[in-house]
């Protein structure tokens, strides 16, 4: 069905349908998800499909209605792509906001779209053992990194965008700001790491004056706070917790800045660490994070804490975790255990059946 304004106009954030051309649709949607608060990781997400979305109505035939485009894109996702249920969501959300927020249309039919059903799947855990091994394997900052992220629950870009600030020794708390969703949450700060991540601040710090003298030492700020606090930028407790190894010129301001380090260099490290472990799981960053979550319900902790220092809105969440425990199937013995020693008697009965068998066939049919 085609395409219908909301109430007959469209947003004031937006000009009109009609007047907006890719280009100008695309900082529409920006600038409607910036108003929202979205995040930038949901920012570069929507925007993505809407450019895969434009890219795809330019092979359609032209005066091709809206409606039809964006259902032959979706069917396209679902059929020639065989892209997952999640990601046809994630698609969905973005094409809805583009066309709502971004120009003012509204596409009611795609309430009734359903995304293909994904069945629940288990999250991959490692033992103590192996987690032991994998972080044996690292060096560095990227250890560390590697040692909060199972030691703290973290996620990746939580570490790795942890700020000095951030980090609190006498209370053995780690604050995550702007997490998932948004929110602010506090999280266990292992005391056996306390002596490391002081040795490692050191060093961060040494670097931080070095850059300072040579005009550099500048870090990006959230939302509006630069122009609140300009000094704060190059101030020790803003810096990055885990910078990365060179500085770049922000092309906005001219300002030369360290960005934290890169989610792709830790996840190649992970990646090389756990073959070098010889770890026979897909184990990846996010692993240790679930790892973490599982190890302290094994240790008896209770799941309502376990849910606030992940920072999942909904216990359900957590209660994927209550599957992969020791005393879950894992846990459980198996009848076979206690016919006792069956797997090998097993072979030596095979054996003698075969030699049996050599010498007389078995008698069938008699009581």
């Amino acid at each position: 069905m085609p395409s219908s304004p909301i109430n007959g106009a469209a947003h004031p954030e937006s000009p009109p349908a009609a007047e907006l051309r890719p280009r100008e649709w695309m900082e529409a949607t920006r600038t409607a998800l910036r108003l929202r608060r979205y995040s930038r990781r949901t920012e570069e997400a929507y925007l993505g499909w809407l450019v895969r979305f434009l890219r795809f109505r330019r092979r359609l035939p032209a005066g091709t209605p809206d409606a039809v485009a964006v259902q032959q894109f979706l069917s396209h996702l679902a059929g020639p792509r065989r892209v997952s249920g999640p990601t046809q969501k994630q698609a969905l959300s973005a094409i809805r906001f583009a066309y709502d927020r971004g120009r003012g249309m509204a596409l009611p039919w795609l309430d009734e779209f359903m995304p293909a059903h994904r069945p629940p799947r288990l999250p991959v855990v490692l033992s103590p053992q192996e987690v032991r091994a994998v972080i044996a394997e690292l060096r560095g900052a990227k250890q560390l990194v590697a040692m909060l992220m199972y030691g703290s629950g973290l996620r990746l870009l939580e570490a790795l965008s942890l700020r000095v600030k951030d980090v609190d020794f006498s209370r053995s708390t780690l604050v995550v700001r702007s997490g998932k969703g948004d929110k602010d949450r506090a999280t266990v700060f292992p005391v056996s790491l306390h002596q490391r991540i002081r040795e490692h601040l050191e060093r961060v710090q040494r670097l931080h004056e070095r850059d300072r003298k040579r005009g550099a030492g500048a870090v990006v700020l959230p939302g509006a706070f630069a122009r609140k606090s300009p000094n704060a930028a190059r101030s020790w407790e803003w810096q990055w917790v885990f910078p990365a190894t060179s500085c770049y010129t922000d092309r906005e301001t001219g300002e030369r800045r360290r960005h934290h380090l890169h989610e792709s260099a830790m996840q190649r490290g992970m990646k090389e660490a756990v073959l070098r472990a010889r770890i026979g799981k897909r184990a990846t960053c996010h692993t240790l994070r679930h790892s973490f979550a599982t190890h302290l319900l094994e240790q008896g902790y209770d799941i309502r804490t376990v849910q606030e220092l992940l920072g999942h809105a909904d216990v359900s969440t957590t209660m994927v975790y209550t599957h992969v425990l020791d005393r879950g199937p894992g846990g459980v013995r198996s009848p076979l255990e206690l016919l006792g020693g069956i797997g090998a008697a097993s072979e030596r009965l095979n054996v003698d059946a075969g030699a049996e068998g050599e010498r007389r066939p078995p008698e069938l049919g008699r009581g």
